[in-house]
């Protein structure tokens, strides 16, 4: 057995349990979700939930109020954050509709609607609410598909059909290395930071 599936049966069991929470998601904390994305680009993710946390006890979603403070201790760019946080809260109705629909129709619709949402966060905010079969190509798992041969080197810039092909390339080595990419994913980053969070 290889180490790699080896650290998988070690967490298998914890990476499963977190995926099905994902599924289970429902009411605001969709919506909390969704902002935790958009927090995350170039900030710690324990730190953004520790943001989101915060926000739900102010009852962001409800209430008017201003998350620049609670960003500013703790979230690089949160004054463009802030804003997209403020955009994202106006769409909302119109984001739970387009939530039922083809999750393809969805990527594309969250990637062309949501300031603050590129590739890697619009897989992100999907798989957090229960979607498969998502690569979340953030450092940690660019990493570890160099490490494993899967791309030859970190690329610098992501375009949208680069970031395809790359998602092609890491479902096509989780089939061989026979882990689920959604679990596979959870397992680099668990690995990188010792935590299976989200």
């Amino acid at each position: 057995m290889t180490s790699l599936q080896q650290e998988y049966q070690k967490r298998k069991k914890e990476i499963k349990a977190r995926l099905q929470e994902f599924k289970n998601v429902k009411g605001d904390d969709i919506f909390y979700e969704l902002c935790f994305c958009i927090l995350t680009p170039q900030s710690s993710g324990f730190r953004a939930d520790e943001c989101i946390q915060e926000l739900k006890k102010l009852d962001f979603l409800h209430k008017k109020i201003n998350p620049k403070s609670i960003l500013k201790k703790k979230i690089r760019f949160h004054n463009n954050k802030t804003n997209y946080l403020l955009e994202l809260k106006e769409k909302y109705e119109t984001i739970t509709e387009k939530l039922k629909e083809d999750p393809n129709n969805l990527r594309s619709w969250l990637l062309n609607n949501i300031k603050g949402y590129g590739n890697k966060e619009v897989a992100h905010a999907m798989r957090n609410l229960g979607h498969e079969n998502l690569a979340i190509l953030d450092r940690h798992i660019l990493k570890n598909l160099q490490k494993y041969q899967v791309i030859p080197e970190i690329p610098k810039t992501v375009t949208e059909k680069r970031y395809r092909e790359i998602e092609e390339n890491f479902k096509k080595f989780a089939k061989k290395v026979n882990i689920p990419i959604d679990e596979l994913d959870l397992l680099f980053w668990s690995q990188e930071t010792g935590k299976v969070f989200k």
